[in-house]
């Protein structure tokens, strides 16, 4: 057997690596199906490219507002297994599991009431909203599976598992990337064939995971009280996925006003700045493992020792990005579209979503620090000040004043700044160190 990693003064990066590393491709799952569609979308010219962006953030944003099926998860699940209670930590992903189906089934009723009202609030009416509408009404149908996939994740993160999830989103990823483009142009279904792609994509994966648990042979009841658990730590959770859903649908709808070209650039730079957020969150997702199981076994030197350390890994990792896209702005915009007028607006957000991936690198691994020790109270609190601070006002005066992308991205900037300075202040604080099963 292995040495237990919290057992030394600091956590070999090879033990970070390797949950860090797994946790990165069932992070990007979400984004990456986003990124296949608007590669193969964006052939089909500026319209349609349009319509996916907005439909592709009004979806997000509601696996976003969800993340406590995954997030809060983790957390109750990575305590309980430091204190060896591993039959407990699983079961927190049954009742994970049956809040994803309820949740999934209200979201796809409510979402097909009002996809069509939320698409023409953002843009406006006319042939974008209309796009976006008929993408969205075919993508809601995989809600319920992406969340019961975001629940697997959360327990098998919470028990340090993270290659399992890795196969699965592989199996969900690979059948998208060869069905988006069969269904979009060969079948010519058009906008909706991408969203037909990724709902199947989405039923395999959380097949899997369904299966894992049942092999677990724990107890598959729904528990009242775990989930009334739950739910407590996800509403802290949700109302900080609040805050960013407010902020980036301002931002689509303020660049959906400006011109088609600003929302096609605007879907072709967030979708990377989504990914690439994802790639630096895998440090998050170790972290959050990692500090649990630390606070969980009464390990709280540990796990302050092991916040700095990772916060290092965030910046290093976030300024390789920052090079690595750097170097590419020329040739990667053409990846997902050949429309000149988009082509030309890229540049406008893009040297911002470069210089932001060394803060975010920092803010993210940060992030899944406190996640992981439960601290989802401080991290609403700081999130919602910073967007009510930093973004919305930036974005909303780049509406009034002609701004444009660079309106848009001044507020992304000034948004991440302060949730930099929060973050790091609370864990230099050591207030979130707190031991014990909670």
């Amino acid at each position: 057997m292995s040495p237990d990693p919290l057992d030394a003064d600091r956590v070999p990066a090879r033990r970070v690596i390797g949950l860090a590393a797994p946790a990165l491709v069932v992070l990007a799952a979400e984004p990456l199906y986003v990124l296949v569609d608007t590669a193969v979308v964006g052939h089909l010219g500026a319209l349609p490219l349009a319509g996916l962006a907005l439909g592709g953030v009004l979806f997000t944003q509601v696996a976003t507002q969800l993340t406590f099926l995954s997030y809060g998860t983790t957390a109750r699940a990575a305590r309980l297994f430091g204190a060896g209670r591993r039959v407990e930590a699983v079961e927190e992903g049954v009742q994970a599991t049956w809040l994803a189906l309820a949740v999934g089934a209200f979201v796809i009723a409510v979402g097909q009431l009002l996809a069509d009202p939320a698409a023409r609030l953002l843009a406006g009416p006319g042939e974008v909203a209309d796009n976006a509408v008929g993408w969205l009404r075919v993508a809601l149908f995989g809600a319920p599976f992406v969340l019961v996939t975001m629940a697997g994740n959360g327990w098998m993160r919470g028990v340090q598992d993270t290659r399992r999830p890795l196969r699965y989103v592989l199996v969900g990823n690979g059948i998208s990337a060869v069905l988006c483009p069969l269904f979009v142009h060969v079948a010519g279904w058009g906008l909706e064939g991408s969203a037909v792609a990724n709902v199947i994509a989405q039923v395999l994966s959380a097949g899997l995971f369904g299966r894992a648990l049942r092999a677990e042979r724990v107890d598959l009841r729904p528990d009242p009280r775990r989930m009334r658990a739950q739910l407590g730590l996800g509403r802290d959770l949700v109302l900080r996925s609040l805050a960013f859903q407010a902020c980036f649908l301002s931002a689509a709808s303020v660049a959906a006003r400006t011109s088609v070209a600003a929302v096609g650039a605007h879907q072709v730079v967030l979708q990377l700045w989504t990914f690439l957020a994802l790639v630096l969150d895998s440090l998050a997702i170790a972290a959050q493992s990692i500090v649990g199981a630390a606070l969980g076994a009464g390990r709280r030197d540990r796990a302050r020792r092991f916040a700095r350390q990772v916060t290092g890994y965030g910046l290093v990792f976030g300024v390789f990005l920052g090079a690595v896209f750097a170097a590419l702005s020329g040739p990667l915009p053409l990846l997902f579209t050949t429309d000149r007028l988009v082509l030309d607006e890229i540049p406008h957000a893009w040297w911002f979503f470069v210089g932001l991936q060394p803060v975010a690198g920092v803010v993210f691994a940060l992030d899944g620090v406190l996640l992981g020790a439960g601290d989802a109270g401080f991290l609403r609190t700081a999130t919602l000040a910073s967007a009510a601070l930093g973004f919305l006002p930036l974005v909303w005066a780049s509406h009034a004043f002609g701004w444009g992308l660079v309106g848009i991205w001044t507020g992304l900037t000034a948004f991440m700044v302060l949730r930099l300075v929060a973050v790091l202040a609370r864990t230099r604080s050591g207030r979130w160190a707190r031991v014990g099963v909670t």
